[in-house]
């Protein structure tokens, strides 16, 4: 049976961008469901030669078939591998956030678990998971919300929906959820866009959290907020720049990770 591949709305980003990073983005989507056509096509095919009663006809298609799969899914991990990075850039969103935008369902929910075990490792204690509001989904109905939350059931996290924002506070301690913290800063070069989720860009300085582990990605220095808020903002600056390359190839081999077992269709 086939998984259904619903992503998070109509809007990808969360930023403003270029036509060009956008119609890239829109190229392997296309691509990647071209590819689907076309194996459903020759399994469709394989089908009908298998019951007409000619096995070597239907193996010939089904492996054609097979071809076209694998082509369909390199394609969407490349896609989801792009907007991740765009969505998640240490410039636009906080360390102790992730941005689930433009991902199908199946890829944020392994992309969300490998962050979360990543981050419990490394001591983190919570984090903001961007899901987005649904307004631009088929009936304005979410579909990763309801996914994440599973994950976190299904891990043993307590967590807190925010449904008019488009976000959910996830404690990684497996300690209770009682209200709502502050929201994390946002980086300088945070570009509020119209992706809806996320609302971070006209809040101040987060509130006390459920301990001192600190946000972050993989690789990504984290802040101590014992400086002046000027100094603190310089420093901020300078470690993501520091770190972007590291960043990048732990996200890398996370990633891969994660789309070893995403995407299954048959």
């Amino acid at each position: 049976m086939a998984i259904p591949m619903e992503r998070l709305g109509d809007r990808a980003f969360n930023h403003r961008t270029s036509v060009e990073i956008e119609s890239e983005y829109d190229r392997l989507r296309a691509e990647a469901r071209a590819e689907g056509d076309k194996m459903k096509r020759y399994y469709d095919e394989a089908h009908q030669a298998y019951e007409r009663g000619d096995g070597a006809e239907a193996k010939n298609l089904s492996n054609l078939g097979k071809k076209h799969k694998a082509k369909r899914d390199a394609l969407n991990k490349q896609a989801a591998d792009f907007i991740f990075r765009e969505n998640n850039h240490v410039e636009r969103v906080a360390a102790d956030t992730i941005d689930l935008h433009g991902l199908y369902v199946e890829e944020a929910e392994d992309i969300l678990e490998a962050r979360i075990r990543d981050a419990q490792a490394r001591g983190q204690t919570h984090l903001h998971v961007i899901v987005g509001k649904g307004n631009h989904s088929a009936g304005g109905v979410r579909k990763i919300a309801p996914r994440v939350e599973q994950v976190c059931r299904e891990m043993g996290l307590n967590f807190a929906a925010e449904e008019n924002e488009g976000r959910i506070y996830v404690d990684l301690t497996g300690g209770r959820v009682d209200g709502l913290p502050g929201l994390p800063q946002q980086p300088a070069g945070y570009q509020p866009g119209g992706g809806g989720g996320g609302g971070y860009q006209s809040e101040g300085r987060p509130n006390q959290y459920h301990g001192g582990g600190g946000g972050g990605y993989p690789g990504q220095q984290q802040q101590q907020g014992h400086h002046q808020q000027q100094q603190g903002q310089q420093h901020h600056q300078q470690g993501q720049q520091q770190n972007n390359q590291q960043e990048d190839d732990i996200w890398a081999d996370l990633l891969g990770a994660c789309f070893k077992k995403c995407c299954v269709v048959m």
